[in-house]
Formats: C-alpha cells, sequence, structure tokens
C-alpha cells in the first residue's frame, strides 16, 4: 500500500466514523412512539407481596396529575443562575430558566428554558404520593399545595446563600399531610427537597413517596444537518443509574427495546437527557427505590415516562416521617454532577470513546485554566498530542518522504508493464524490498492516532462549557460556524498543501484527480462545522503539514532517478 493510499484509508476512515454515527440514529427525522401504556400508578415491577395489582382507577389519578400541570396556580424560585416555575396544583416543576446560557448567542436571545407545560414541548418533573386503599387499590393522590409565604416570587437576595419556599398541602380523605420545602443555592442548579409526611387521620395509610419525569419527545434535527450539528447525534431519551448495573439510557426512538433494572435499588438516580443539558432526579440514597419507564397520553401527545418509587411506608395515626430529595436541571457540568452523586458526571455521553475522551477533558479542563481561553485550549491541546505521538509520526512520514524519493522509478516501471497489473506490483514489491521500504511504513502509524483525536473531537462536541465560548476576533462562539469562513479556507488550503507533498507513485490519473478533488470536498463540507471543531482539525493539519514538509526536506533529498 502507497503512501497516497494511506491518506485516503485515513480519510475513508473519518467519513465512515460518521457514516456509522448516522447509521445508529433513527431512520427517520419523527420520533415513532409506542402503543400508548396505560399509566400505571406504581411499575408493574414492584413484588407482588409489596403491592397488590394495579387496577383500571388508578389511571385516570395519574392522568388528572398530569393535566393540572396546566394550572395556572404557579410560583417561581430562582437564585442567581436558575429561574422555576412550580404548580402548586399537582406540585410538578413546570417551568425553568437557565439564567446564563441563551439559545443563541447574539442580542435578545432568550435563556435556554428545559422544563415547559407547553402541550407541543411538554416536560416536567413531578413529586408524589401513591396510596393503598382498604380495598387494595393504589392511586397518586393529587396534591393542591399552598405557599406558606403567600408570595408568587421567591428570589435570592443580594449576599443571601439560599432561598427556601415552604409549601403545605392536607388530604382530608386519608388524613395526610405534606409539608414540602424547596431550597435553591446560589450558584447551584440543583434544587433541594425535604418533606414531612404525617398522618392526622384515624387509620394507617401505607404510602409510596415516588418522583418522575415526563416530556414529549422534541422534534429532530433535519436528517441533513447531520455532518454540521452535534445535536443530530446526540442521545436524548431518559438515562438510570444504579450501583450494580452503573449507568444505562436509551432514546425516545428505542423506549421499549431497553428498561431500568427490576431489583431494588439504593443510591442510584434517573434522568432525561438532552445535547449539553440534563434533567435528574436524586431520591434518598438509603431508602431502595423502584425505577420504571412507561407511556401515557397529554393533550393528543405521547408522553414518555421514567419514574422512581420508594418503597413502602407505614404512617400510623400521629406519625410523620421524612424523604429527602435533589433535583439537577441544568448544563451537563462534569464537576459539580460528578460530587453531586456518584455517575451522574456520565450523562456527558463521549460513547465508545470514554475511556479515552475523558483524561482529554481533564486535559482540555487544565489547559484552559491556564489560557483563560477554551480556543487557546483546543491548539494547545492538539500541540501537546501532536508531541506525545511524534515517533508515530515520525515513521509516517520518514516512509512517505522514501516514498517521495523513489516515485520517478515507480513511474517508470508503470510505464515498462503498462497494462499488466501483475507484473507492476510484482516489479514494485521488489522495489520495495530492495530499498528495504516497508509499503505499510506510511499506513499503520497514522491509524494509531485516529481513536485519539475522534475521541477529542467527541470531547468538543460534547462538552457544554464550550459551547458558545469566543476564541478571538472574529469568532465569537466555537459551537458555532465561522461566519466569514475563514477557518474552513484555512483547512481547504493545508489540505491542498498536503496533498501537494504527499506522493502518488504508480496511481492512475482517476485515483489523482479524486485526490485532486478531496481537499475541495473536505473544505466545502467542514465549511458548517462549528468553529471549535474547524479550529482542531486546522490546527491538527498545521502541524501535521509542517512536520511532513520538515520530514520531506530532511529523509527525501533529491528524487532519485529512474533505473
Amino acid at each position: 500500500m502507497n503512501q497516497t493510499r494511506s491518506f485516503l484509508l485515513i480519510a475513508w476512515l473519518f467519513v465512515v466514523g460518521f457514516l456509522w454515527l448516522q447509521w445508529t440514529q433513527p431512520a427517520s427525522t419523527t420520533v415513532t412512539a409506542p402503543a400508548t401504556q396505560p399509566a400505571p400508578a406504581v411499575p408493574a415491577q414492584l413484588p407482588a407481596d409489596d403491592l397488590p395489582t394495579a387496577t383500571p382507577g388508578a389511571t385516570p389519578a395519574v392522568a388528572a396529575t398530569r393535566a393540572a400541570a396546566t394550572a395556572k396556580r404557579t410560583i417561581t424560585l430562582e437564585n442567581d443562575v436558575l429561574r422555576l416555575t412550580i404548580d402548586l396544583d399537582g406540585g410538578r416543576l413546570v417551568g425553568s430558566q437557565l439564567l446564563q446560557y441563551t439559545v443563541e448567542k447574539k442580542a435578545g436571545s432568550p435563556d435556554v428554558q428545559l422544563l415547559s407545560s407547553e402541550p407541543s414541548r411538554y416536560y416536567t418533573a413531578g413529586a408524589g404520593l401513591i396510596v393503598v386503599d382498604k380495598q387494595q387499590r393504589e392511586r397518586v393522590l393529587e396534591e393542591h399545595f399552598i405557599s406558606e409565604g403567600q408570595a408568587h416570587r421567591y428570589a435570592l437576595m443580594p449576599g443571601a446563600a439560599t432561598i427556601s419556599v415552604p409549601l403545605v398541602w392536607a388530604d382530608p380523605a386519608t388524613g395526610l399531610n405534606v409539608r414540602r420545602t424547596l431550597t435553591l443555592t446560589r450558584g447551584s442548579y440543583a434544587l433541594g427537597m425535604s418533606e414531612q409526611i404525617s398522618n392526622t387521620g384515624a387509620l394507617t395509610q401505607t404510602v409510596y413517596p415516588f418522583v418522575d419525569l415526563d416530556r414529549v419527545a422534541p422534534p429532530a434535527p433535519a436528517k441533513h444537518s447531520f455532518m454540521t450539528n452535534p445535536e443530530s447525534f446526540s442521545v436524548v431519551g431518559p438515562a438510570w443509574y444504579s450501583p450494580e448495573n452503573k449507568y444505562e439510557r436509551t432514546r425516545f426512538t428505542g423506549f421499549d427495546s431497553k428498561k431500568p433494572p427490576t431489583s431494588d435499588v439504593s443510591g442510584g438516580w434517573i434522568a432525561m437527557l438532552q445535547h449539553h443539558f440534563v434533567a435528574a432526579w436524586l431520591p434518598d440514597a438509603k431508602t431502595p427505590q423502584r425505577f420504571a419507564t412507561f407511556t401515557q397520553s397529554h393533550e393528543g401527545n405521547t408522553l414518555y415516562v421514567i419514574r422512581s418509587v420508594a418503597a413502602p411506608r407505614q404512617l400510623v395515626p400521629g406519625t410523620v416521617q421524612a424523604r429527602d430529595s435533589r433535583f439537577w436541571v441544568g448544563p451537563k457540568l462534569q464537576i459539580p454532577l460528578a460530587q453531586l452523586a456518584p455517575g451522574l458526571e456520565k450523562t456527558v455521553d463521549y460513547g465508545i470513546f470514554t475511556v479515552i475522551a475523558q483524561p482529554l477533558f481533564w486535559v482540555l479542563l487544565k489547559l484552559h485554566l491556564l489560557f483563560g481561553n477554551w480556543g487557546w485550549a483546543i491548539i494547545a491541546i492538539v500541540v501537546l498530542l501532536k508531541a506525545a505521538l511524534y515517533w508515530f509520526s515520525k515513521k509516517q512520514y520518514q516512509s512517505m518522504a522514501k516514498m517521495r524519493r523513489l516515485q520517478p522509478r515507480l513511474e517508470a516501471l508503470k510505464e515498462r508493464y503498462g497494462d499488466d497489473r501483475q507484473q507492476f506490483a510484482k516489479a514494485q514489491m521488489e522495489l520495495f524490498q530492495k530499498e528495504k521500504i516497508n509499503p505499510l511504513g506510511g499506513c499503520l502509524p497514522a491509524l494509531v492516532p485516529m481513536p485519539i483525536f475522534l475521541a477529542l473531537y467527541w470531547v468538543l462536541i460534547e462538552t457544554v462549557e464550550l459551547r458558545q465560548a469566543p476564541w478571538m476576533g472574529w469568532i465569537h462562539s466555537l459551537t458555532d460556524a465561522d461566519p466569514y469562513f475563514i477557518l474552513p479556507a484555512l483547512n481547504l488550503l493545508v489540505m491542498f498543501l498536503t496533498q501537494r507533498l504527499t506522493p502518488t507513485p504508480g496511481m492512475d490519473p482517476m485515483q489523482k484527480k479524486m485526490m485532486q478533488f478531496m481537499p475541495l470536498v473536505f473544505g466545502v463540507m467542514m465549511a458548517f462545522f462549528p468553529a471549535g471543531l474547524v479550529l482542531y482539525w486546522v490546527t491538527n493539519g498545521l502541524l501535521g503539514l509542517l512536520q511532513q514538509w520538515w520530514m520531506t526536506k530532511q529523509y527525501a533529498e533529491a528524487p532519485a532517478t529512474a533505473r
């Protein structure tokens, strides 16, 4: 295999990697919902000796809870980075504005909003109680909270560390009372929820505390945007974690193909994923939970639900029990997520490249601390990787330089044997053996760095810290395309010069035309990539070009004359 074929192989592998990612995505741009299932008040996996069998009467109770989320009796709770909207009729979180993240990096762009009660983009988080009556029927209690502060907006005051809002609710039918306190801390996307559940009635009550997340599937990005829009292949759907099975997730398109574990889980969590952002419930780590996923209808749309139900609690009259949960709704910031719960940082999904990508992110983070700019950190990590992989690059370029020296002799062999490919191949191998050149010498060393650079590519598209980060001058956002196409043009030039330095011994005219056309194809394709990815590719290509030029000058010497 000559060196040009090595170059083609690398480009081919790059394209195949993207095509493989596309092949693993849904075949269409819309999500086909599974048949809507009856919404169980309690997951069907719970043991029969712990729970009675669900009855049809449980379904309206859940449906009523969903419908109540569109009510107008709401309050807001906010700190310096997050504004939450709570529906008092149902106690659900029905709105979340990320005050430091805008949809687009331009004046007037609205804040990113994850949770919403709008039917077309319905996405809410809830916590409640399931009760079992004497007839062994279970139902979700309809909670109608009252804000003890009698205010509609609770905001963090200057200098204060936390802001809290107390909510109370009582159910006359069962005698159950709930006092719920929601707390936000300055600078945090984690909501604390503590509850005091008391029984003021005359009968013992069996209750199952639960938390859940439900949403309609968002519109899929246009299929043609796959190569230029990372959101088109990011995982969107539910995820869960247990100490035994670790991190697992599924897409909405494969909702029925993968389910949470049926065993008790202590120290786990449930979440809904999307590109750069996540919402996650973290129930009390000491209380066993059961996870379940199911679908149900809401105002003509299919809701995808993931729920965590705690082990049953017996509340005899006059007793009080407590439960604590935490809820994260915000960006996938790996360090805060890792501090909040084990495995939560894995919602930053690097796929098959995680083993390589995680150390690369750590290095990139340190470089950002050094330079204070993500653009320069990208350039610096490519330089470090090039230095670390210098030996492999050296072997590749040495082989290419030697091949360049042999090019006149290989062209002479091609003219001598004409269309007799078998004789030409035999003579070519004899020449390689005589000159002690390994035809794979430029190919194999080039393959070793590929997983590393693909992993770095994954870090750049999945890391929210880089979202809308500026570099310098005209690049105001590394996650948007270069507005003036300067980086893509520079990338095209680097690829063209690299192609000119690449030897093409024995290549037929058609292959040569393909080689000449390839820089233009990749240059145009990358014109619409996020600027941070193009910066990474330009830096890598420019360093490779300089190294190839130096190696060619050092090892090629004068071209060998044909013999």
